[in-house]
């Protein structure tokens, strides 16, 4: 019951304040945001893993949160204080039935790296092999299956209460985030992910992925492979060690495009401390409890959409994303459509510039202003490992070009380094219609002509005519929601107050009644401003 109350009024506290600052008018002032946005993040590290978590997933989700909030969601940091060796120890042996003497010829009581949901320790095993150890934290998957029910109850009780909380489809968003949450705390299915990573690059040149010791592992002890590597993103370091940074540039692209469109099961989660690099330029993957499946792609649909970003064909990019379930097909595709002319105007054919790079982030951000669907979450996961790289790429390389360091991928898999036939075929065939869309390309006067007339025919050049009428209508319309706003803030703050009252938090209560009182002033001022302006308007027609 605490932990609910503890939920419930952290949650009613934010809303509370978010429904005041959409009554003053103060909800787009970007400092205001900004104060809201770190005051959740400070709120979410309170409540503990699960929540730690929660914002980190909703980082990924602009079509659900404004840019403020998503740059402070990104900035949340999954390391909390490590628990003592002793409960790690007695976890172990717990798990695995047997001595911590028995069961490795060493075992470092000081681990090397912690997070909320569990910690590494290095170890040896009996036969002098080195291996980490990777512990669950004490007490985890009671407070998740905790957390999930009260998360629940406050969707129904929104989803009840609030008519606008079932458009953002929060049950589903619930049922994926805590899917894949349980599944990474299950240590077994991430030796699965591991293994099955590291059969589908086991012939693949430069990629490094730990062996799993299935005997010393179990759902909440995972034991795997040492292997010791320099974090991706220290340059000077792999610069001193000789490493080419742009050929590093070159295989952690290609690795990931064959993750994508090769394999359909990608390492969601690429961030620095998750990638480390040899002496030799090897790229070592770790963590493997974020791991994401999606439809793969066959070779010829590889070669067609390499030539659809040639082309700059934005339907055959787009059918591609459809068809790898990266976009959900909506009504009204125009907004995704306008993204994809954007990217593909700027980024196919030559190095991506920082300012471009930032345009287009507005762009994504405009795209959900302008049409509110949602995301699947293989999209979300998608584009937050895709964000993760291009900030490594950039770091490593500021002026790498995408094409470029994919070429080395679409030799091996599109068919053009070991072709069969079908593959040569499917090349030909496409750079036939490449090299003639080129040759026929039209003048820019018939160029704009054409994109003109596409506009029309899609609804794009709407011709616009204002009326004195119809803009005190909407004048009207408009103070009208706001009072309504108004209305409810008032309702709620009520309710709240006494939901908290019940629950003996006297001050959090009085806080409550006092934003009601606030809501009711403004409320019952905004229906006399409405109502003096019915009057003008009337007097002003007459």
């Amino acid at each position: 019951m605490s932990r609910r109350i503890s939920v419930f009024s952290a949650f009613a506290r934010f809303f509370t304040g978010l429904g005041l600052d959409i009554a003053l008018g103060r909800h787009k002032n970007e400092r205001r945001q900004e104060k809201r946005a770190r005051w959740l993040v400070q709120k979410l590290v309170e409540l503990g893993p699960a929540f730690i978590k929660v914002g980190q997933a909703l980082s990924t989700r602009p079509d659900l949160l404004p840019k403020t909030y998503i740059s402070a969601l990104s900035e949340l940091q999954d390391s909390v204080p490590p628990f003592s060796s002793a409960e790690a120890i007695a976890r172990v042996e717990q798990e695995l039935g047997q001595h911590i003497g028995e069961l490795f010829q060493r075992f470092d009581p000081n681990p090397i790296a912690a997070a909320s949901l569990g910690q590494v320790h290095r170890a040896m095993l009996p036969n002098g092999e080195e291996v980490v150890v990777k512990v669950q934290r004490p007490g985890l998957e009671p407070l998740i299956k905790l957390d999930s029910t009260v998360v629940q109850q406050l969707i129904e009780f929104c989803n009840k209460r609030f008519p606008w909380a079932k458009t953002y489809d929060l049950q589903g968003i619930y049922d994926e985030f805590f899917r894949i949450l349980f599944r990474e705390i299950d240590y077994l299915q991430e030796a699965q992910n591991a293994e099955r990573f590291r059969g589908n690059f086991q012939n693949y040149p430069g990629v490094i992925v730990p062996k799993i010791y299935w005997p010393y592992t179990t759902s909440k002890v995972l034991v795997m492979e040492y292997l010791s590597g320099t974090k991706v993103d220290d340059v000077p370091r792999l610069e001193s060690m000789g490493v080419d940074v742009k050929a590093l540039n070159e295989l952690g692209i290609c690795c990931y495009l064959k993750q994508f469109l090769q394999d359909g099961f990608f390492h969601a989660d690429p961030h620095p401390g998750n990638l480390a690099v040899t002496p030799e330029g090897e790229l070592i993957f770790y963590d493997f409890g974020m791991a994401v499946e999606m439809q793969s792609l066959a070779k010829e649909q590889m070669v067609q959409t390499l030539f659809s970003v040639l082309k700059k064909d934005t339907e055959g990019v787009l059918n591609t994303l459809i068809e790898m379930g990266f976009i959900e097909p909506v009504s009204d595709m125009r907004p995704v459509r306008k993204l994809l002319d954007f990217t593909l105007e700027k980024f196919a054919e030559r190095p991506v510039e920082v300012g471009e790079f930032v345009q287009m982030q507005k762009e994504i951000a405009s795209l959900f202003e302008e049409q509110p669907f949602r995301l699947p979450a293989q999209m979300t996961y998608a584009l937050k490992s895709l964000t993760t790289l291009d900030g490594i790429a950039r770091r490593l390389d500021p002026s790498y070009n995408l094409l470029a360091a994919a070429k080395p991928f679409v030799k091996r898999w599109a068919g053009i380094q070991e072709a069969g036939s079908r593959g040569l075929l499917e090349v030909a065939k496409q750079a036939t219609l490449f090299l003639t869309e080129k040759i026929r390309k039209p003048s820019p006067l018939e160029m704009a002509v054409l994109r003109l007339e596409e506009r029309v025919m899609q609804g794009e050049l709407e011709i616009r005519v204002q009326a004195l009428e119809s803009d005190r209508a909407l004048r009207r319309i408009n103070m009208g929601i706001k009072s309504l706003i108004y209305g409810v803030i008032t309702g709620f703050g009520a309710l709240v107050g006494a939901v908290l009252v019940s629950g003996n938090l006297m001050n959090w209560a009085i806080f409550a009644f006092a934003i009601a009182g606030v809501g009711g002033f403004v409320f019952v001022r905004s229906l006399i401003r409405l109502q003096l302006r019915e009057r003008l308007d009337k007097l002003m027609e007459n």
